[in-house]
């Protein structure tokens, strides 16, 4: 008795929670159902590319200046030598050169005689008349200075002090020495690292009609033995000690630190062509390899220094190729001659190693800078308005 009323018991609890599991049992399901098509949903929408057909994106299009040739003078110097030119040539005769020759026989007519002396002194005259003529003075101004292409003035040899730092740490002091003396160059840079040692970047070369030409880069990083690339113009190859590898020469071509001076050149020489977006493409040679470098001015910025703040541009090389997280920014200030008053390099993991100008070792004077080659014939020429006398031949 006691087993039938607890069996109807049950009976009648399961015919009064029947329909009520039924919905609990089902709403668990669609929930369950629910969940796992939104985490499907989420998983496609993170791997959905990984589904995709490869898309190659068209390359970011920027108008880049490029190398070209150089005009080393500005056309007002041309006019000022010029004038200076035929300033001189008022004042004297210009002397006539004569070849040497067999000592001519005597006329043997009056005729003959009179002939003779009119075709001497013929020469003389016409030398007089050239040499007062102000446009064959400036004829007389050379090619090389005279010659077209962008504007290009090489800055003042000197030696400037810079503070270092890493990551924002000062370190010892370091140095850039940079001479030019005629269509020679040098530049070193010396920085000291602590338990590391000095290190060394120099770069030696010529200037030719494109710019600054490197003919033998340098690297010493401390105790390490030294890296060396070099620019072979005759055969137009790049090589390298690091690997066996060469690499065309082509017209421009920098190396890491000439780059430097080939953009303060060409600022210097035309500083309004680099307004705020324009952007030069150079072509620079690592220690193992050489890829474009492209250049972009970012505008005029006051730079904080040990001598107080000083007005420079500043520009930044943009990405070399996608994925390029190391940058260098460069600050070329014109009271210096637009040398660099600031240098600094970020890493891609964000650590940062900066150069800062403290003041001039040997201040450079403006009147050592490179823009031609001029011929300067004071040492040849005498005092101011005397003329030389003239050389008379005994008879």
């Amino acid at each position: 008795m006691s087993y039938i009323l607890g069996s109807d018991a049950i009976h009648a609890d399961r015919a009064r929670s029947g329909p009520r599991g039924h919905a609990l049992r089902w709403g668990l399901v669609l929930g369950a159902t629910i969940a796992l098509h939104g985490a499907a949903l989420l998983w496609f929408a993170g791997h959905r590319d990984t589904f995709a057909p490869e898309v190659v994106k068209p390359p970011v299009q920027i108008e880049l200046l490029t190398a070209q040739p150089i005009a080393r003078t500005a056309p007002e110097r041309n006019a000022a030598i010029a004038h200076e030119l035929s300033e001189r040539s008022r004042g004297r005769q210009m002397p006539v050169l004569h070849a040497l020759a067999p000592e001519p026989r005597a006329p043997s007519t009056p005729e003959a005689a009179r002939a003779t002396d009119a075709n001497a002194t013929t020469p003389g005259r016409a030398a007089g008349r050239h040499a007062t003529n102000p446009a064959s003075a400036a004829a007389a101004v050379p090619a090389s200075v005279a010659s077209a292409g962008v504007r290009f003035s090489v800055p003042p040899s000197g030696d400037l002090h810079y503070n270092t730092f890493y990551n924002g740490v000062e370190n010892a002091p370091g140095t850039i020495h940079w001479a030019s003396e005629g269509d020679d160059y040098e530049m070193v840079v010396s920085v000291p690292l602590p338990f590391v040692g000095t290190y060394t970047y120099a770069s030696h070369g010529r200037i030719d009609a494109f710019g600054l030409a490197p003919v033998r880069y340098t690297e010493k990083r401390g105790r390490r033995a030294e890296d060396v690339t070099t620019f072979d113009r005759t055969a137009k190859r790049i090589g390298f000690t690091r690997t066996n590898v060469t690499l065309a020469l082509p017209d421009g071509a920098q190396d890491r630190f000439s780059m430097v001076m080939q953009l303060a050149s060409l600022v210097r020489g035309d500083p309004d062509a680099y307004k705020s977006g324009v952007t030069r493409a150079f072509y620079v040679a690592d220690d193992d390899s050489g890829e474009l470098w492209p250049i972009e001015t970012i505008g005029d910025e006051s730079v904080r220094t040990a001598e107080g703040f000083v007005q420079a541009r500043h520009f930044m090389r943009l990405p070399r190729r996608e994925g390029d997280r190391r940058r260098i920014d460069v600050w070329l200030a014109p009271t210096l001659g637009w040398l660099p008053v600031r240098i600094m390099q970020t890493e891609p993991n964000g650590s940062q190693f900066e150069l800062l100008w403290r003041g001039r070792l040997a201040p450079p004077g403006a009147e050592n800078a490179s823009t031609g080659t001029t011929p300067d014939d004071s040492s040849e020429s005498g005092p101011a308005g005397s003329s030389p006398e003239p050389v008379r031949e005994q008879p």
